[in-house]
């Protein structure tokens, strides 16, 4: 997630060796619980052992990179899973130029990435899919981020090129893109077995540009389509045990319309995505003040989520889900907002929401305004659409 200024919209319905890294194999500290197999695609549902799977829950990137204890993560699930939610949208990325005493993923010295395999890296991670499967969550996991919080794509693109350069070479260019594989190579490797996760994710929100880099002339909706069908490719060859998605935001390129939203100007093209043979479901996010929908967010959303429903889902018969949605409560009224967006994913048919994000008894300083907390009014529209879409089905 991140907050921009744009203008109104018009609605309209193997890799190299030269990388450090300590090999590993994945073990994890297993607990009793109900996560057993791979949650799987069929038409636009998803589906558990052969069972509608019901995709509802909340964003928590914050788990794994707070320096929680173990006890802390699993009671994070913990409230997730007592409101009724089946998935957890989580980060599995932090790359740092200097060791910041703390948890981290990846660390660059110059060009040079190394893999932090460590109590504090990927052995941190390991507890957070140990917390979730003991309380019956599944994972989302998000690879690398175009925002710079947490390191992102630009510390790729920094490290390898220099100072300056196009935010979109991280898609492009050769080096960098072997680096990326080499991480992902790692992490998803080292949890090809385990059912808690439900999905590798590429990217948290592609684009062109970046949080301070700018993209080059060159980069168009084919550019990150590519690189997407690349880049799952290659996931699905060492694991084909889950499923793949982008992770993007959900902007559409259609021809003639100069709205941000649907022009393709941000490098997204969310149906050409969600077509790729190796993404498994499509994603879309919905920040209505955030991109200056500020006359009528909840029409906004309305429409936002229809059209996703009815182009994207629909038309390519995959499961897409609204990955990512929130207001601020000094924006609007949180539960008039959601409410009526909870009910239009239940009307329309779509797949599934995770709204942004989860707060905990446990955690408060990941607070971003649009956090939502045990015993609250929001928390308590949460657990009431885990229902509705259970027994939607």
């Amino acid at each position: 997630m991140i907050k921009l200024k744009p203008f109104l919209v018009a609605l309209v319905l193997a890799v190299p060796s030269a990388f450090a890294q300590s090999p590993v194999s994945g073990r994890l500290a297993r607990s009793p619980s109900a996560v057993t197999g791979f949650v799987k695609t069929n038409g636009q549902k998803f589906e558990l052992n052969g069972a509608d799977y019901t995709l509802v829950g909340l964003n928590s990137y914050w788990v794994g990179l707070m320096n929680l204890s173990p006890a802390a993560m699993s009671s994070a699930f913990a409230d997730m899973a007592a409101a009724g939610a089946t998935t957890s949208r989580t980060w599995g990325f932090d790359e740092v130029t200097r060791d910041p005493g703390n948890a981290y993923y990846q660390i660059w010295n110059g060009a040079t990435p190394t893999i932090n395999t460590g109590a504090n890296g990927l052995q941190n991670f390991d507890n957070v899919v140990a917390a979730a499967k003991a309380n019956g969550i599944r994972l989302i996991v998000t690879l690398t981020n175009n925002w710079s919080d947490y390191g992102g794509s630009d510390v790729y693109v920094t490290q390898i090129l220099g100072a300056g350069q196009p935010h979109d070479f991280f898609y492009s260019n050769a080096k960098v893109v072997a680096a990326y594989k080499n991480y992902v190579q790692t992490f998803v490797k080292r949890y090809v077995n385990e059912p808690t996760i439900l999905a590798w994710e590429l990217m948290n929100e592609p684009r062109c540009a970046g949080s301070t880099s700018s993209a080059s002339a060159s980069c168009t909706p084919a550019t990150i389509t590519s690189w997407a069908s690349e880049m799952s490719a290659f996931i699905k060859s060492i694991d084909s045990n889950h499923l793949v998605s982008v992770g993007d935001e959900g902007f559409f390129s259609i021809p003639g319309n100069s709205n941000f939203l649907y022009s393709g100007g941000m490098g997204v093209d969310n149906v050409g995505l969600t077509a790729i043979k190796t993404i498994d479901f499509g994603t879309f996010h919905m920040y209505p003040f955030s991109w200056g929908q500020t006359a009528d967010p909840v029409g906004f959303g309305d429409t936002w989520i229809t059209n996703h429903t009815v182009l994207v889902q629909r038309a390519l018969n995959k499961p897409v889900i609204l990955e990512e949605f929130g207001v601020t409560q000094s924006q609007f009224d949180q539960v008039t907002a959601y409410s009526k967006w909870y009910s239009d994913v239940i009307a329309d048919g779509l797949a599934g929401d995770l709204i942004w994000q989860a707060g905990s008894t446990s955690v408060t300083n990941a607070n971003d305004g649009d956090m939502v907390f045990p015993g609250t009014s929001v928390y308590t529209l949460v657990t009431q659409q885990a229902a509705a879409l259970k027994k939607r089905g």
